[in-house]
């Protein structure tokens, strides 16, 4: 890998193709990605039929951002979007690194720098691994697979700046975030007249502060390995200095133990990355999910209040024997609607109820087995390091 801190580096990553949808009809998979200062060029590949096209963060914002504003989705829990890919820290890291390469030895430097590119990848395979999970959701869904911008992401082999949000519709987004907020607090006080969306609301509202607070001791917990990792760090290299200045028999032993904390700190490097991997981005991403199952909830309670409006307007219109026909319509479909949000929003629910159990469960056997893995690790590194030092 070249260095990271030169404005013309590019980093590339071959991913894991994932099948990404039960159905064989459609399949899509992330094989490549492209990093460029500030920018990700994703390479998306479909089979049957089969295509590739590069495609950009922001082009997966606009899909995910046409798909919300379709009326006809309004009853299903649209996949979050990925987080927009952020290499700052790595990057700042590795500039400063060749900012002091000349106050390094060549071994140092280049001990460090190797840290700091696996640091690197790992920020890189997670962002491509977010925007294929978008992906995966929107294949594997009966309606969104189907959907005609969705075709036009996969398919059109062309750039697709040209589809993007302009600035006024950007700020009309904006204004009807606003408006959704105000609307929150108006429709909280309409009674649910449903016991399933009832318990699904108390549910997701108590859940996602659960989730959320999860979150954050999983990042500290993930931080804590790391800390630990840094210490094991210092601790070889002063083992190391010592020994240089050492000229006694006690130097032999000085750089093996410095060589155990030095092993032991991949150890923990590897404990973080696969805890974060697990379970904190597994937090990290249905906490974007929840909000989405919530905006669900919301949209349907949006559409009981315009339902109740409605009945108003046609008791209004029956006082004054006026308009009747119309406001009969107009009721009609208002009820309509609600109902197909209903139905719709059931089987949402419930499958994201099944869902969020088959990923917990997976990521936590795996991050389970990997725990043991490497505490047995710890285990034979440290009794091999005990035999050996008792030898000498």
């Amino acid at each position: 890998m070249t260095s990271l801190s030169g404005d013309s580096d590019k980093e590339k990553l071959r991913s894991v193709t994932v099948d990404l949808n039960n159905d064989a009809s459609l399949l899509i998979d992330i094989p490549d990605a492209l990093c460029e200062r500030d920018k990700v060029k994703f390479t998306v590949h479909t089979k049957k039929p089969e295509f590739s096209v590069s495609r950009q963060h922001e082009d997966f914002i606009w899909l995910h951002d046409t798909i919300v504003e379709t009326e006809d989705y309004a009853g299903f829990i649209i996949p979050p979007a990925p987080p927009k890919p952020d290499f700052e820290g790595p990057r700042e890291k590795m500039q400063k690194l060749g900012e002091g390469e000349s106050s390094m030895t060549k071994e140092e430097y280049a001990k460090m720098k190797q840290e700091l590119e696996a640091e690197y990848l790992a920020v890189f395979k997670k962002t491509v691994q977010v925007h294929e999970v978008f992906l995966q959701r929107l294949s594997s869904h009966p309606i969104f697979s189907k959907d005609r911008n969705f075709q036009i992401f996969l398919e059109f082999d062309q750039d697709l700046t040209v589809r993007r949000k302009n600035a006024k519709e950007m700020f009309g987004g904006f204004f009807k975030n606003m408006v959704k907020t105000a609307d929150e607090v108006l429709i909280s006080g309409i009674k649910e007249v449903d016991e399933f969306f009832e318990q699904e609301k108390t549910f997701l509202l108590d859940y996602s502060g659960k989730i959320k607070d999860a979150t954050a001791k999983a990042e500290k917990m993930t931080r804590s390995h790391k800390n630990v990792a840094d210490d094991y760090n210092l601790i070889s290299a002063a083992l190391n200095s010592t020994a240089a200045d050492n000229n006694t028999t006690l130097k032999k032993h000085l750089e093996k133990c410095a060589d155990v904390f030095e092993k032991l700190k991949k150890l923990e490097d590897r404990v973080a990355s696969d805890q974060d991997l697990k379970l904190t981005e597994l937090l990290r991403y249905y906490t974007r999910d929840i909000q989405a199952a919530k905006d669900l909830l919301y949209r349907r309670a949006r559409a009981l209040a315009d339902y109740e409006n409605c009945n108003k307007a046609l008791d209004r219109a029956r006082l004054r024997g006026k308009d009747i026909a119309q406001a009969e319509e107009t009721q009609r479909k208002s009820l309509q609607k609600f109902d197909r949000l209903s139905e719709s929003g059931k089987k949402e629910l419930t499958s994201f109820k099944g869902r969020r159990v088959v990923a917990f469960r997976k990521n936590l056997i795996e991050m389970a087995e990997l725990e043991i893995k490497h505490g047995r690790n710890s285990v034979s590194l440290l009794q091999g390091s005990i035999e050996m030092l008792k030898s000498n």
